[in-house]
């Protein structure tokens, strides 16, 4: 698959001159922890360093969870939970309304979340609203986890958004971790998931730029 070039390429570059730092929210049994290791295995695909890791907290079905994930082409050495991230990846919306999830997020950072409504419907389109043009993006990850893995398990379908959300890796790298984690038949219904959530970012972006 082929990445459309637009004006985030310039800003993955910037982004990768340093440490990029995502934090991921969702629920317990959500994949939200795998979701962070695809991530790091997409980066070490790279060539980059790497490290992905969970907060310390209930894991229980349902259970707020929040992982992290590195990505740098230097060795990292910070192993504290990230404060201020580049991007926020959001498997469950009514997060919103339980927890601060923006809490540190870069003025120049992304957001990407799961959920088939709009921004307004979930009450957080000033947020969205001060993020650079085409940073913020929504996507039903959980719907095209259903129509192709046939479970609620959004993960693998934002990996693809987020690849073509931020440019930081590319979609190939995303399939392969993905491959690596879910082999044969399970592996490819979840690439099936990323790859449409891919086209459905890919296609918002443009219509952001266009504007």
């Amino acid at each position: 698959m082929t990445q459309t070039p637009h004006e985030s390429a310039a800003e993955a570059a910037s982004a990768l001159a340093r440490m990029f730092q995502i934090r991921i929210h969702g629920r317990g049994g959500q994949g939200v922890v795998t979701a962070a290791e695809m991530l790091s295995v997409a980066g070490f695909l790279e060539g980059r360093h790497a490290q992905a890791f969970p907060s310390f907290g209930s894991e229980r079905t349902g259970a707020p969870v929040v992982a992290f994930c590195r990505m740098a082409t230097k060795e990292i050495r910070l192993r504290e939970p990230i404060l201020e991230p580049d991007c926020l990846i959001v498997q469950d919306a009514t997060l919103f309304k339980a927890i601060d999830v923006f809490a540190g997020l870069r003025p120049d950072g992304y957001l990407l979340v799961n959920t088939n409504k709009t921004f307004e419907e979930i009450h957080i389109e000033q947020q969205a609203a001060r993020l650079p043009k085409g940073h913020a993006v929504i996507v039903p990850a959980t719907e095209l986890a259903l129509k192709h893995v046939r479970r609620p398990v959004p993960n693998a379908a934002l990996l693809g958004a987020f690849a073509a959300l931020t440019e930081i890796v590319h979609f190939d790298s995303v399939k392969r971790a993905i491959e690596e984690t879910f082999p044969g038949k399970v592996g490819a219904a979840n690439i099936a998931a990323a790859e449409e959530a891919f086209e459905i970012v890919m296609a918002q972006e443009r219509a952001a730029h266009a504007a």
